[in-house]
C-alpha cells in the first residue's frame, strides 16, 4: 500500500548515525509512548512517499483460522521480553503450533536501538525471524546496555552472526536507508490503524487488547476459538490478514 507520511529522515542507516526516536514510559505491566523527535539529531522530510508493500508480515501458525492474533511489541520493552521468555512459548505450544490460531508479530519502533534490532531479525528472512527475535529477546538485558551506538550495534552483529548469517549480509542489511525508513513508515501506518500506544499490545479478531497474564489471553482465545466455531467464519476485521 502506498501512502503519504512524513518521516524522520535521520531514521536510516546505521552508518548514517540516523535513527528514529521515542519517549517511553515505563508502567507495571507495558510501556506507554508518545512520539518524542530530537531537534538535534533528527528533521522531517516532507510527505515523504514510501511503498510499505515490501515489508513482509511475519506469521506463524494457521492462516486459516477463524481466529487470528497480531503481537505489537518493541525489542527494547522489557515487557516484550518477558512475555517473549515466558507466556509466548506457551501460546506458541498451545495455540500457534497446534494451528488452532493465526499469528502475526509487529515491530514498534521507541527508538533507534529497536529499529536496528529489527533490521537484523529481519536479515535473515522469514526463515530465521523468529528464532533471531528469541535472541534478541533473551540477549536484551545485556546488549541495550552495551553502552554507546557503535557498541550495541555490535552485539546485535553478534546475535545475527549467531543465528548463521554471515558479515556481508549483515552490513548489507544494517546500511539499507530504504528498509529503514519503509520499516518505519510500516509502523506509523500500523499504529494508527490499530490505535497502538504502549507494548506489548494485541489484536485479537480485530480487539485490541493490552498486556495481561496467559490465563487471561487464554480465556480470550477459547472463548474466540468457540464463537468462531458457532458462527463458522473468522471473527473480527476479515481484511487485517
Amino acid at each position: 500500500m502506498k501512502r503519504s507520511f512524513p518521516i524522520l529522515a535521520a531514521v536510516a542507516a546505521v552508518a548514517a548515525g540516523g535513527w528514529f526516536a521515542l519517549g517511553g514510559t515505563d508502567t507495571a505491566n507495558s510501556t506507554t509512548f508518545s512520539p518524542l523527535v530530537s531537534a538535534a539529531n533528527a528533521q522531517t522530510t516532507e510527505a515523504a512517499e514510501i511503498d510499505t508493500s515490501t515489508i513482509k508480515e511475519m506469521t506463524l501458525g494457521n492462516a486459516d483460522s477463524k481466529v487470528q492474533m497480531i503481537e505489537y511489541a518493541s525489542y527494547t520493552c522489557p515487557h516484550c521480553a518477558a512475555f517473549d521468555q515466558g507466556p509466548y512459548k506457551q501460546l506458541k505450544a498451545e495455540y500457534i503450533d497446534t494451528d488452532k490460531i493465526g499469528f502475526t508479530y509487529r515491530e514498534v519502533y521507541f527508538d533507534r536501538y529497536g529499529l536496528w534490532a529489527s533490521m537484523v531479525a529481519r536479515c535473515g528472512e522469514e526463515d530465521k525471524f523468529f528464532g533471531i527475535t528469541d535472541l534478541i529477546y533473551a540477549g536484551q538485558s545485556e546488549w541495550v546496555r552495551a553502552g554507546e551506538p557503535a557498541a550495541i550495534v555490535g552485539e546485535l552483529r553478534k546475535i545475527g552472526r549467531l543465528a548463521g548469517i554471515d558479515n556481508d549480509t549483515l552490513e548489507a542489511c544494517l546500511q539499507d536507508s530504504e528498509k529503514a525508513q519503509t520499516l518505519v513508515a510500516w509502523w506509523e501506518e500500523n499504529q494508527k490503524a490499530d490505535d497502538i500506544n504502549s507494548t506489548p499490545s494485541f489484536i485479537i479478531n480485530g480487539k485490541k487488547y493490552s498486556n495481561m497474564p496467559y490465563a487471561e489471553m487464554k480465556g480470550i482465545l477459547d472463548a474466540a476459538l468457540e464463537a468462531g466455531a458457532d458462527t463458522g467464519r473468522p471473527l473480527g476485521r476479515p481484511d487485517t490478514f
